[in-house]
């Protein structure tokens, strides 16, 4: 699992969904979220048929938070422009992370996964071991550094 790093300093256990089943599937038919969840791509969510509360972030190219705003189930949220990501948790959670507008946030490897690099950019969620070896260095790829995914959209992160 990967690792979000808030404003504050403080690391939370982030999930990554990036394939279209998981950012479909999201936090449904959950009770809760340890963490956070971020969904990449993505610019708007739903939380039809949700069964709690959760704080939404759209977030830029770069992680910097463009609005958050919490809702209720059964609400339907607006497109929002320039988002390419999108970080869901509990209701209440991100004001208490320090995580608002204009605020920058960074996804890392998790170090429980035994990565080599404990500070390089988080390998998609979801991936075997088959998947993780296919990362290329950034020498093959423009506007990378360290080691990403070849078709995960992190690589534009890093």
């Amino acid at each position: 699992m990967a690792t979000l790093l808030l404003p504050t300093g403080r690391t939370l256990p982030v999930e990554i969904a990036e394939s279209a089943g998981a950012r479909r599937r999201g936090l449904l038919g959950r009770d809760g979220v340890t963490g956070a969840l971020l969904l990449t791509p993505a610019n708007s969510v739903h939380t039809v048929r949700m069964r709690f509360a959760i704080d939404v972030a759209y977030l830029d190219r770069e992680l910097r938070v463009l609005s958050v705003r919490t809702m209720r189930p059964w609400r339907i949220g607006r497109p929002r422009l320039r988002a390419r990501h999108v970080l869901e948790a509990e209701a209440g959670a991100m004001a208490g992370w320090g995580v608002r507008r204009g605020v920058r946030v960074e996804v890392r490897a998790g170090e429980a996964e035994g990565s080599a690099n404990p500070g390089a950019p988080a390998i998609p969620a979801g991936g075997s071991e088959g998947e993780r070896s296919r990362a290329v260095p950034s020498t093959a790829r423009r506007r990378t550094r360290g080691f990403a995914h070849a078709n995960s959209p992190w690589s534009e992160l890093t």
